[in-house]
C-alpha cells in the first residue's frame, strides 16, 4: 500500500491487435457507400433519360395526332321540295278601257266621280248636242218628203200597168213610171238610213258604263266641249277598271319556263300587306321567249272580290320549280372551286376523295346537286382550300345531320 491508502492499480493487458485489420473495415465501408452513390446515380440517370424518351415519343404521339385534321361532316339530303323564286310585276284590272264621247257637243251634267262603282249600262254622263239635233230633225223631214214621193210613184206606176194591159199607154212610158218609183222607194230608204245614224248619234249623248267596275279617272266637267269627229284627238271623259280580278303579267326567265303551266296554283304577296298571301292562278302564257329580255310572259290571274287589291300595285308571285330526279340538296359551305371544276371533299375509309359533282339550282343557303353524290356520303363541312385527295381526316364525333333546303 502506498501512503495515500488508495488501492494499488491493477493493470490489465489489452487483446493484441491484429495489423491491417482497422484499414480493412474502412475501406469496406467506404466501397459499400460508394456502391450506393454509384447507383443512385445510375438510376437517376436512367430515370432521367426514360422519362424524357417517354416525353419525346409522346409528343410524337401528339404531333402525329394533331396533323390529322378533324373535320365535320353532313350527308346529301335527298327528296328536295324545289326551288321558289319570287317574280315580280303589276297588277293590272282585268278590263281597263278609256270612255270616250261618240258624238260632238257639250257637256251637260256628269254623274260619277273617281272611285265611284257603277254597274253596266249606268249612266256616267250627259252631252248636248244641238247640231245633231237639227240634223236629225231635217233627215227625218227629208224622209217624210221621200216616203211621200214614193206614195205618188206607187200610184202612177200601178195604173200605168193597169193602162198598158188595154194598150191605152205606151210600154215606154210603163217602165218609167216603174222606174221613178224604184228610184223613189230608194231614195226614202237613203233617207231612212239617215235618220237611224243620226238618232244613233244622238243615242251617244247618253255615256254609259260598258261593264261593272270602278272609275279611276275623270276628265271632263259641265261645259267641256267635245269633238267626235274623225279628224280630231278624242278626249277621254272617264276611264273604268273592272277590278273583281285583278292580272298579273310576270317575266319567267328561260331556264324555269319548261316549270310554268297554266293551272298551276301560286302565291302573291304585296309589298303593302307584308304579312298575308293571296291565291293566285297561272292562266296562260306566250307560249315564245322574248328575244330581248330572254324571258316568257306569263298571266297570273288573282281573285279580289273585297277590292283590297289595287290595279297598278307591285306585286311578287312565287313560283315553285320542281327539284331535278335523283338529285340531293347540300350545303353551300361545302363545295370546293378547284381550276379543274367543282368538287366535293368525300370521306372514304378515313381518306379525302375530292369528288367532281355537277349542281343544278341554286337555294342560296344549299344547292341541288344533280349529279356525283349520294345520300350515303360523309361530305365535309367548310373545308380548307389546301384540302387535298387521299389525306387522312379525322371525323368530328357530333353529328352535323342532313341539309335542309
Amino acid at each position: 500500500m502506498n501512503q495515500t491508502g488508495d488501492l494499488p492499480k491493477i493493470k490489465y493487458d489489452s487483446a493484441p491487435e491484429v495489423p491491417g485489420a482497422k484499414n480493412d473495415g474502412s475501406a469496406r465501408r467506404l466501397f459499400v457507400a460508394a456502391s450506393v452513390v454509384v447507383f443512385v446515380v445510375a438510376f437517376a440517370i436512367f430515370h432521367g433519360i426514360h422519362s424524357r424518351v417517354e416525353a419525346e415519343a409522346k409528343l410524337q404521339g401528339l404531333a402525329q395526332a394533331s396533323a390529322i385534321p378533324v373535320v365535320e361532316v353532313v350527308h346529301p339530303r335527298v327528296g328536295a321540295d324545289g326551288q321558289e323564286i319570287a317574280l315580280p310585276g303589276n297588277a293590272q284590272a282585268f278590263n281597263d278601257t278609256p270612255i270616250y264621247a261618240r258624238t260632238s257637243g257639250y257637256v251637260d251634267r256628269w254623274y260619277v266621280d273617281i272611285g265611284a262603282h257603277v254597274s253596266q249600262g249606268q249612266l256616267l254622263a250627259l252631252i248636248q248636242t244641238p247640231e245633231l239635233d237639227q240634223q236629225l230633225e231635217q233627215a227625218r223631214a227629208e224622209l217624210k218628203t221621200a216616203q211621200a214621193n214614193l206614195e205618188i210613184a206607187q200610184i202612177t206606176a200601178t195604173r200605168w200597168l193597169n193602162l198598158v194591159k188595154t194598150n191605152s199607154v205606151s210600154q215606154q212610158e210603163t217602165d218609167q213610171a216603174v222606174s221613178d218609183l224604184n228610184a223613189k222607194r230608194a231614195l226614202v230608204d237613203s233617207n231612212k238610213a239617215n235618220v237611224d245614224r243620226l238618232e244613233q248619234l244622238q243615242a251617244f249623248e247618253r255615256v254609259t258604263a260598258p261593264f261593272d267596275g270602278v272609275i279611276t279617272v275623270r276628265n271632263t266637267d259641265v261645259g267641256d266641249l267635245i269633238q267626235a269627229g274623225d279628224n280630231s284627238a278624242p278626249k277621254e271623259l272617264f276611264r273604268l277598271a273592272s277590278i273583281r280580278k285583278l292580272r298579273i303579267y310576270i317575266p319567267v326567265p328561260e331556264v324555269y319556263a319548261a316549270d310554268v303551266t297554266n293551272g298551276q296554283s301560286v302565291k302573291v304577296t304585296l309589298d303593302a300587306f307584308p304579312n298575308q298571301e293571296f291565291a293566285g292562278t297561272v292562266v296562260r302564257n306566250s307560249d315564245a321567249i322574248d328575244l330581248n329580255s330572254r324571258t316568257l310572259n306569263v298571266e297570273v290571274d288573282v281573285e279580289n272580290p273585297a277590292g283590297k287589291l289595287f290595279p297598278g300595285a307591285y306585286a311578287f308571285v312565287h313560283l315553285k320549280v320542281p327539284a331535278s330526279a335523283g338529285s340531293v340538296t347540300l350545303p353551300s359551305n361545302t363545295l370546293l372551286f378547284r381550276s379543274e371544276g367543282l368538287r366535293a371533299g368525300v370521306i372514304r375509309d378515313g381518306h379525302v376523295v375530292l369528288t367532281p359533282i355537277t349542281i343544278g339550282q341554286d337555294y342560296g343557303s344549299a344547292v341541288e346537286v344533280l349529279s356525283g353524290l349520294t345520300p350515303n356520303d360523309a361530305v365535309i363541312v367548310n373545308p380548307s382550300d389546301s384540302l387535298a385527295n387521299g389525306v387522312a381526316v379525322h371525323v368530328h364525333t357530333k353529328p352535323v345531320g342532313t341539309v335542309r333546303p
